[in-house]
């Protein structure tokens, strides 16, 4: 996973882009990128958001953490190899203990978008088995990032 060095303007709008390699075990029988494929992309994207304000560290110290409640795709356009995808993160919405995030995916081939994700990520303490309140350090380090207020 490599970050982006030159943005895309299909991906206006997300601060955090990775770009990854389609392999050529990605694909099915059909000869296109399996749809599960996607879910994985996202979640790197996610991964790399999350990275950014250290929610991973916090997780290995004090066992609370993301945990991803929803997703969804809409798949736009096929995806083959070979390519390279951009994928694209951000934040929707903020509430108590759970984040809405928004994905976009982009084939470079195709220069299009090639797939949209929602996700909900909640905050999570893994040890009392509930969910957290989002801290007031994290949502700074959310708007900072985004560059607007929740």
């Amino acid at each position: 996973m490599d970050l982006v060095a030159t943005p895309n303007a299909l991906l206006a709008g997300f601060p955090v882009v990775i770009a990854l390699p389609v392999q050529w075990g990605d694909q099915d029988a059909l000869g296109h990128v399996n749809n599960t494929v996607y879910f994985r992309w996202f979640e790197s994207a996610r991964i790399a958001y999350t990275e950014r304000f250290e929610l991973f560290e916090m997780l290995r110290k004090t066992r609370v953490g993301p945990i991803l409640a929803a997703i969804g795709c809409d798949y736009r356009l096929p995806v083959e190899f070979p390519d390279t995808v951009e994928v694209g993160s951000r934040v929707a919405r903020i509430g108590n203990s759970s984040l809405a995030m928004e994905h976009a995916l982009v084939s470079r081939s195709r220069g299009a978008i090639a797939a949209q994700s929602t996700s909900t990520l909640v905050l999570y303490d893994y040890a009392a088995g509930r969910p957290r309140a989002i801290p007031d350090d994290i949502r700074r380090a959310i708007e900072g990032l985004e560059g607007r207020s929740f």
